[in-house]
C-alpha cells in the first residue's frame, strides 16, 4: 500500500461555462487544495487551472480527479500530462 505524506490536490474540469463542478466536487471528496477549469479538454493549453495544479504538486502529494476523462482526452494526452 502506498502512503501519501503530502496534500490531497484535486482537479476538476467542465467543458463549458454553463456546466457546474458539483458532481466532480462530491466525487473527489475533501482536498487540501482544488484547481478547476471551464474549458475544452484538448491538451493543457487553455487550461490555466491544470497548469497551476501541476506546478503546485510536490513529492508525496496525491493528485485526485473525479474521472480520467476530466484530466485527459486520450492515453496519449494523459501520457503528455504525466510527463
Amino acid at each position: 500500500m502506498v502512503t501519501y505524506t503530502g496534500q490531497r490536490v484535486g482537479y476538476m474540469r467542465v467543458s463549458s461555462t454553463d456546466q457546474n463542478l458539483d458532481r466532480q466536487s462530491l466525487a473527489i471528496g475533501g482536498c487540501d487544495k482544488i484547481f478547476s477549469d471551464k474549458a475544452s479538454g484538448k491538451g493543457v493549453d487553455g487550461r490555466q487551472g491544470l497548469r497551476e495544479a501541476l506546478n503546485y504538486l510536490r513529492e508525496g502529494d496525491l493528485f485526485v480527479v473525479a474521472s480520467m476523462d476530466r484530466l485527459a482526452r486520450s492515453l496519449r494526452d494523459l501520457e503528455s500530462i504525466v510527463t
